[in-house]
């Protein structure tokens, strides 16, 4: 990979051999039960959250202690952000202190502005728009259980969310053919749609029904409902999504031996029923798990020596 200030703020700015080459390098990292390597001794990672996080701010946190480094936690109502200073200022500043900047928030167009800015790299934790450390991590989860994307269909089912778009970033990029279904309403984003139709070597399809999206599916993903700034609108959406919830009668629509994922944290009940979460449950928590390698491997090669 070329060195230098490079940003992770989605798959689509990628190139595949360079996610390729995260995806190896969490391979190695994962086989080390007790780290072995330190390529981040004494440097640090700035985490801004402007959104509530478990799984984010703990892999990223506890990935920097691995590695030799150490994550700073900052919330909004910790920094100057809170109090009105542009994003721009905070970028420059953050820059002269930390190797690295991670940030949870809602805006993707804050995320870009931040890395515009910003003198080191910035990774995006997670937008209203985009999750692409956890769908980098999706991936790296599939490759293990299956050996390879190449044949694989896999299925997005429930809200067209920053998931969603991740899914359509990631086959954009991996070439494997994905089917999501979205009820009308709570589509994809359209640019991010059009462009993977236009580009991907695989079938990108946007379907209404449950079943013709999981047809012939090996791997069926979904996530909640309701997001994050959505909890108004958590009734509304439950009668919407009501019939796109991942249950038996529409896992067996899916290919023989096909699994599910689900990104967390998972409301039994709604866009899973509990009897799918409890079969899964082991590859889910290890899909959970995956998020620390692979964001290991993401920052040793974005803030490590060459």
């Amino acid at each position: 990979m070329k060195r230098g200030k490079r940003d992770f703020l989605d798959l689509a700015g990628w190139p595949v051999a360079d996610l390729r080459e995260v995806l190896a390098l969490a391979t190695v990292l994962k086989s080390e039960k007790i780290p072995g390597r330190q390529p981040l001794a004494g440097r640090t990672l700035a985490m801004i959250f402007e959104k509530a996080s478990t799984r984010t701010r703990v892999s990223f946190e506890v990935g920097m202690y691995q590695l030799g480094g150490q994550a700073i936690f900052l919330s909004r109502q910790d920094t100057q952000l809170g109090r009105g200073e542009p994003i721009e200022d905070t970028a420059r500043v953050l820059s002269r202190y930390v190797h690295g900047i991670m940030i949870r928030t809602f805006s993707q167009e804050d995320v870009v502005r931040l890395a515009d800015y910003a003198s080191v790299p910035v990774i995006n934790g997670l937008t209203d728009l985009v999750h692409p450390t956890q769908v980098l991590a999706d991936i790296f989860t599939i490759q293990e259980r299956f050996g390879s994307l190449q044949g694989l269909k896999i299925a997005y089912v429930g809200d067209g969310n920053n998931m969603a778009n991740s899914w359509i970033n990631a086959a954009l990029r991996f070439g494997f053919d994905l089917s999501l279904a979205c009820p009308p309403g709570y589509e994809p984003d359209e640019l991010i749609l059009a462009r993977a139709r236009r580009e991907a070597a695989g079938t990108i399809e946007l379907v209404r029904e449950p079943a013709a999206a999981v047809r012939g599916a090996r791997v069926i993903n979904t996530d909640v409902w309701a997001s994050m700034g959505q909890e108004e609108e958590a009734a509304a959406r439950r009668r919407v999504f009501a019939p796109y919830q991942v249950n038996d009668e529409l896992l067996a629509q899916a290919a023989p031996g096909a699994v599910v994922l689900h990104c967390l944290p998972a409301h039994r009940g709604e866009e899973i029923s509990g009897a799918v979460f409890d079969r899964f449950q082991e590859l889910i928590f290890t899909q959970a798990e995956n998020r620390l390698h692979v964001q290991k491997a993401l920052m040793a090669q974005l803030m490590g020596e060459e």
